[in-house]
């Protein structure tokens, strides 16, 4: 390689760390403040990029200069940081006190309403935007032309830098915001209106995320999909400079620039995979990133509140009985559609319980627990379409076996770690298997997956597959529930409610946690490897953040504070997208709008909230006999 290729290599990184930090510096700032994990950010990167494809083309009719096109980029982005209120004012405001993860749910709503938005407005088709006036030519760097508008936005990343510093360090709202960074409740407990910090916070986060969306316009075209391409580059930089650090924001996206311009010369066949290993080593290295402080994360992404742990009483256990009687008997009454749906509501079911184990119990949450379901469902896969061609019977039980072997090696490092850290860890080991199920093309088919996964003959038909599913399902749903209520549940909880307490009357913290991961872990697998036998065939979306996500959304439906809200998660929120999904194209914007509807409603989840009615009932009729738990 000459030196002019690697200079030209070089200076393209130098670009897309400028245009990366500019996003990433927004979901910064917005954390420091706010401590809310905003997963709609990408929707408001987006939201930018399409606002400027939008009004700059307008102002451009009326002079083609480039003051126009930059008045119309800045346009967009103030029209972006106005949206950036909006949510704040109408949904985030009414919940900065309910547990932080109902936060993180909320905005995953927003995240599905921006995309139908987006696709009612702007229809599904790819939006090219203008090229920016004067800046359309090429640069001769060492003999070889770069583009002009590539090297305006390497000046474009420090200057945004500088500016923020001086915000943050020559007004009053930057000494404010540097102040709640540090300590959110200190500088409300001073007398300083919080309600407008943070919409003030939320706004100059938006308008950066929209900034950087808008600034893309000559290079790619407005797209659905730019939301989720984005975001997790921007919560990788996030994390590995120092949740609520900008100058920590901008190292790790010159980092990250330079890391994927070379990598796919020196690692082709790892590309998707080099950043994610980058934020595992440095989180393992330095728990707090680069240049963050452990202050920041002392306010941790974490369940809130105590985990309802009475026994079944009479009523409960008939109530118990009766469900499981009736899921049973679903093959002899409902038709095939209905015994599928109830075979996936099963699977769904355990992996989401296994996820509450991990959360409500352990106090670890994930936000990559898809990684365990993925590596069950490859593995059972594989192993009977692989060489080895193992009998279901045999490929099933060793799909936890692998699931658990991964999860027990991603759990060394993951437990080392407590509050954000610890979930964006999750999501950077998460990552690293999706890209080897995606770019490991001999052995796992890549994005085409692998097909021919059925049943044997016996089980062939959904009804007696549905039986093959239900069993181990809820054998392990009553181990693990068995396991919450046993000493080693009760020394996790401990451990979840104050480690630094429980380390000091002798429990071995760190490895009832690794204990607890790794059994979390291989339920997950058990339930990826039966829901490979029946859909038949393995993808990398099994192991990819949305279904991640969905995970966490069926715990915190059913609620996180309960035993059984996972399993109540599980279908409620699959009955919502069997619901919704037939009667729209829009379907998104409906799920969005009845999970925002039920953190609002129900920040306890459905079962938090019956448990709760149910005992403001008992209160009302006088104080009972407490049974021993």
């Amino acid at each position: 390689m000459d030196l002019s290729f690697l200079a030209t290599q070089a200076l393209s990184g130098l670009a897309s760390a400028s245009s990366l930090f500019v996003i990433a510096s927004g979901l910064s700032i917005v954390f420091g403040v706010t401590r809310i994990v905003n997963f709609a950010h990408g929707s408001l990167y987006m939201l930018g990029a399409y606002a400027a494809v939008t009004i700059v083309p307008r102002l451009l009719d009326v002079s083609y200069s480039p003051w126009m096109f930059f008045l119309g980029v800045l346009a967009s982005a103030v029209a972006v940081g106005l949206v950036g209120v909006t949510i704040e004012v109408v949904l985030l405001r009414r919940i900065y006190r309910a547990p932080e993860l109902f936060q993180l749910l909320a905005t995953f709503g927003v995240v599905l309403i921006v995309q139908d938005v987006v696709l009612k407005v702007w229809g599904p088709v790819d939006i090219p935007g203008p090229r920016a006036p004067g800046l359309r030519h090429g640069v001769e760097i060492l003999g070889e032309r770069f583009p002009a508008y590539e090297v305006f936005l390497i000046v474009v990343g420090p200057m945004v830098l500088a500016l923020l510093w001086l915000l943050m360090h020559r007004t009053r709202f930057g000494v404010l915001v540097r102040a709640a960074t540090q300590d959110r409740e200190m500088v409300g407990a001073l007398g300083v209106n919080q309600a407008l910090l943070f919409t003030a916070t939320l706004f100059l986060g938006a308008f950066l995320a929209g900034l950087g969306g808008a600034l893309q316009i000559p290079r790619v075209p407005a797209s659905a999909q730019m939301d989720t391409a984005v975001i997790t580059e921007a919560f990788v930089v996030t994390v590995i400079g120092g949740m609520g650090s900008v100058p920590g924001a901008f190292l790790a996206s010159l980092i990250i620039g330079q890391l994927q311009a070379f990598g796919i010369l020196v690692f082709p066949k790892v590309t998707l995979v080099l950043v994610f290993l980058l934020m595992a080593a440095v989180l393992v290295v330095k728990p707090y990133g680069l240049l963050g402080r452990p202050a920041a994360a002392g306010h941790a992404v974490a369940p809130e509140g105590i985990l309802s742990l009475a026994h079944f009483g009479r009523t409960e256990s008939l109530l118990a009985a009766l469900a499981v009687a009736a899921l049973l008997a679903v093959p002899l009454i409902g038709d095939a559609y209905t015994t599928k749906v109830a075979i996936e509501v099963m699977v769904f079911a355990l992996a989401a319980f296994s996820l509450q184990f991990l959360m409500g119990v352990g106090g670890l949450v994930s936000f990559g627990h898809a990684a365990y379901f993925g590596i069950g469902a490859y593995a059972a896969g594989l192993l009977a379409t692989g060489p080895l061609k193992l009998p279901m019977e045999a490929a099933i039980p060793l799909a936890p076996v692998f699931a658990g072997a991964g999860a027990a090696l991603f759990g060394f490092f993951v437990v080392r770690l407590s509050g954000i850290y610890l979930a964006m860890l999750t999501l950077a080991f998460a990552q690293i298997v999706h890209a080897v199920c995606f770019q490991w093309v001999e052995v796992t088919g890549g994005d085409n997956g692998v097909v021919g996964v059925w049943p044997p003959a016996w089980a062939g038909n959904r009804e007696a597959y549905f039986y093959v599913v239900a069993l181990p399902t809820l054998a392990a749903i009553l181990f693990l529930r068995r396991a919450i209520y046993a000493p080693f549940g009760y020394t996790l909880r401990a451990a979840r409610d104050s480690a630094t307490r429980a380390d000091a009357i002798g429990i071995d913290v760190r490895s009832h946690r690794w204990l607890g991961f790794t059994l979390a872990g291989a339920a997950a697998g058990l339930a990826g490897g039966l829901y490979a036998f029946s859909k038949g065939s393995i993808d990398p979306t099994m192991v990819s953040i949305p279904m991640s996500v969905d995970f966490l959304v069926m715990v915190l439906v059913g609620g996180i504070r309960t035993v059984a809200g996972p399993l109540v998660g599980a279908a409620s929120f699959h009955a919502l997208k069997d619901f919704f999904m037939p009667l729209t194209d829009f379907w998104r914007l409906f799920l969005g709008a009845s999970i925002i509807a039920m953190v609002l409603l129900f920040p306890r989840g459905v079962v938090g909230a019956a448990e709760g009615l149910r005992g403001r009932m008992r209160r009302r009729r006088g104080p009972a006999v407490a049974r021993p738990a």
